[in-house]
């Protein structure tokens, strides 16, 4: 046991070397200007940004989340992973060439370039505030909850450690390790999680003897109207309004795209990331239905831990590093991109003649002082314990929806102006964030008015599609009361973006991305 303790520690420590290693040979030059810090100079190609997005994407929450899922819903809890595939497309036709010709640092600085400053301001603030409650919180409490059940670690003092040395690597180096320690990260992220499946398999007897142990419904992709968590017209409505908000608009995932050296491999990424999305439903959402199945009673959130049990000693190492490859990987993105919200939505608008030099330099002491945040944060994580963890997971079902709507009309419509944009932005996110105050109050005070009740129990994702087609009616209200249409410049009109899209048409994106959809829609079908 001492000697398999030893391996364990050897193969982790092993990691981190490799990861420090790969972050700190491009420190050098991150000084150079703030495009080199923020976005490696532009100049990225398709692999390592479509590597990027899926390592972002993969935290430990998504691990701990996903699997947990599976061992209380089966397939189903895996729907939303394969929706966010096809999110991809529109992503690199539509989004990408706008964001990439409108040469700008943050996606809220596109919303002051077709609408006002009101709307980037607001834009960053609220998701400076979210990554912090949700992204950071909660890899970091899913992280050290996994890696306490597994090595018994303790969570503040091992989160404490994660947060240090990502921040000391993300600090120096900026975007360039970020994206390069990814690309160590997601062999062991996806190795780590394939001795799981394959050890989990062979215990539980193969996919004949998985299905033989649960009930057929678990193997149902599709849930009924009726089902709490994942009703089918939630599937088709609620979860495309998270999907385009997360992968399309929110900046955390954005960024990786903005450093493309051409609008041709920017798209590409997101072509591979798509292909590379199928894979969580196998290597998260399977083993959680293995957990429960060799361990009937298991909670969600102890069914990942308990199913590494069954595995070798001496590869829990590997394991161990794959969760420490996906808090690490999220963190150091989350770390950069509030670093760049704050350095270039906030900083940069107050003093715009600061010197290249000077930038670098904020976006370090920025990146310090989310890493600092994130420490003080860590005790936190545990006060809130499991019912933070649970409450949080539908934030973004309440946040997200009016921001979906104000940048799809931004796209898409010449007939909404800046003040509607603001007064929708402030107006959904006030009621999104009365649902998730409501949501968890409920658990102490439960809510008598039938109308109060109606408003808090509807599932996640209908309210998301309610929000949302509510924010877009707003928009058009409030603009056609106001008639200020031409007020408020750089809007981008349907012909401009059908130019643009033809100018980087390609057969190669055309076939890859018809692949995507067939994948998608034949796994689907598969079970359905």
């Amino acid at each position: 046991m001492a000697s398999g303790n030893t391996f364990i520690y050897i193969t982790i420590l092993g990691y981190i070397f490799f990861v420090l290693f790969a972050g700190l040979a491009f420190s050098s030059r991150a000084s150079k200007n703030s495009a080199e810090y923020f976005l490696a100079n532009r100049n990225m190609g398709w692999i390592i940004i479509g590597i990027s997005l899926f390592a972002t994407n993969i935290s430990s929450e998504h691990i701990l989340g996903l699997s947990g899922a599976g061992a209380e819903h089966g397939l189903a809890a895996g729907s939303l992973e394969w929706l966010a595939v096809l999110v991809m497309i529109p992503l690199g036709w539509i989004f990408v060439p706008v964001f990439l010709k409108q040469g700008v640092f943050t996606t809220s600085e596109f919303l002051e370039k077709r609408f006002n400053r009101s709307s980037r301001i607001y834009l960053s603030s609220i998701s400076l505030i979210t990554y912090t409650l949700t992204k950071i919180s909660i890899t970091l409490y899913a992280g050290g909850l996994l890696l306490h059940a597994i090595l018994g670690w303790d969570m503040y003092a091992s989160a404490i450690f994660i947060v240090v040395v990502t921040g000391l690597y993300t600090l120096i180096g900026g975007m360039r390790a970020v994206l390069y320690t990814q690309i160590v990260q997601i062999f062991f992220i996806i190795g780590g999680a394939a001795l799981v499946v394959y050890y989990g398999l062979n215990a539980v007897g193969g996919l004949n003897g998985l299905q033989a142990k649960l009930p057929a419904d678990f193997f149902e992709m599709f849930k009924s109207f009726n089902d709490p968590d994942f009703p089918i017209t939630g599937l088709l409505l609620g979860a495309p309004v998270l999907a385009i908000w997360y992968w399309c608009n929110d900046q955390y995932m954005v960024q990786r795209l903005l450093t493309a050296r051409s609008v041709g491999q920017a798209q590409s990424a997101t072509i591979f990331n798509g292909f590379l999305k199928i894979l969580p439903v196998f290597l998260w959402v399977v083993p959680g239905m293995m957990a429960i199945a060799l361990f009937p009673g298991v909670s969600g959130g102890n069914a990942y831990a308990k199913l590494i049990s069954i595995i070798p000693f001496g590869l829990i190492g590997l394991v161990v590093a794959s969760i420490l490859a996906a808090m690490m990987s999220s963190l150091s993105s989350v770390f950069l991109s509030s670093s760049t919200l704050l350095t270039m939505d906030f900083y940069r608008t107050m003093f715009p003649r600061s010197s290249e030099k000077k930038m670098v330099l904020v976006g370090r002491l920025t990146t310090t002082l989310v890493v600092i945040t994130a420490i003080l944060w860590v005790p936190l994580t545990q006060l809130n314990g499991q019912q933070m963890y649970v409450n949080l997971q539908s934030m973004q079902a309440y946040i997200s929806p009016p921001v979906a709507a104000v940048f799809l009309l931004g796209f898409f419509s010449k007939r909404v102006n800046g003040r509607a944009a603001i007064v929708t932005l402030v107006t959904g996110g006030i009621i999104g964030i009365t649902r998730l105050i409501m949501a968890m109050v409920i658990h102490w005070a439960p809510i008598n008015n039938s109308i109060l009740g109606a408003f808090v129990h509807v599932n996640f994702l209908h309210f998301a599609f309610l929000l949302f087609v509510f924010s877009i009616v707003l928009s058009y209200g409030y603009s056609f009361l106001d008639k200020q249409v031409q007020a408020y410049g750089g809007r981008l009109s349907k012909s401009e973006l059908v130019v643009m899209t033809r100018n980087y048409f390609t057969w190669g994106h055309l076939v890859s991305s018809f692949l995507l959809i067939m994948a998608v829609v034949g796994l689907w079908h598969s079970f359905a």
